[in-house]
């Protein structure tokens, strides 16, 4: 789902927008239209088995199955083209892919109340310390015995923010801090009384919160 803003003279970004276990694009439709409305561009992707996305979860066997739809989208961009990523909790992993694949085409990848793995600390190690953002889904999602391999050369070029919501039940505050000493990123962000889902519960405070995180950042 792409969609482009109406207004021509604003000062366009293109949020790319990732989301989690269980879910699709349909998840971020009040954010992209806050986003939309501000004069950027906004694609919310529906993963392999997610969404609308036509696959079934049986014929999506490993991560490069289940992210391609992304990695075929930031395939597509052109050269000179940079988006932010955004990923939200388990598609805090899929964007990890895409920023190792394709660092020059990305400005700022941020982490939503997500699973960030680094070149230094493995995605199961992650997911072990904590299964409940796996088993939250709304259509079954795989659980990947496999890990991510990130490197500093090319995962470690994007600039990086997660963005930590204190309401969280989820992703437990423990394992954010813990993924957040193991894989420091650029800058933590506080998201004030939202739960897992801050794009439902809190989406004006996320909206303005990635906008703080595009002006300096992009």
């Amino acid at each position: 789902m792409c969609s482009r803003s109406p207004n021509p003279d604003a000062q366009k970004k293109h949020f790319v927008l990732v989301h989690g276990a269980g879910h699709g694009a349909w998840c971020w439709y009040k954010l992209s239209a806050l986003l939309i409305s501000a004069g950027h561009h906004v694609t919310a992707l529906d993963l392999a088995a997610s969404g609308d996305n036509p696959k079934q979860i049986n014929q999506v066997h490993c991560f490069a199955d289940y992210v391609e739809p992304l990695i075929e989208f930031m395939e597509s961009l052109p050269p000179e083209d940079r988006v932010i990523l955004v990923g939200h909790s388990m598609g805090g992993a899929s964007i990890s892919i895409a920023m190792e694949r394709f660092p020059e085409k990305i400005s700022v990848a941020v982490f939503a109340t997500a699973v960030m793995p680094g070149p230094t600390l493995s995605y199961l190690a992650i997911v072990k310390q904590d299964l409940a953002l796996a088993l939250s889904s709304l259509r079954s999602f795989p659980l990947f015995d496999e890990e991510i391999k990130l490197t500093k050369e090319k995962y470690g070029l994007v600039r990086r923010v997660c963005i930590v919501c204190d309401q969280d039940l989820a992703i437990g505050e423990d394992v954010q801090r813990w993924m957040i000493k193991e894989n420091p990123p650029h800058e933590v962000k506080v998201i004030n009384g939202s739960d897992h889902m801050p794009m439902f519960s809190k989406p004006q405070e996320f909206f303005s919160t990635l906008q703080e995180i595009t002006e300096k950042y992009s």
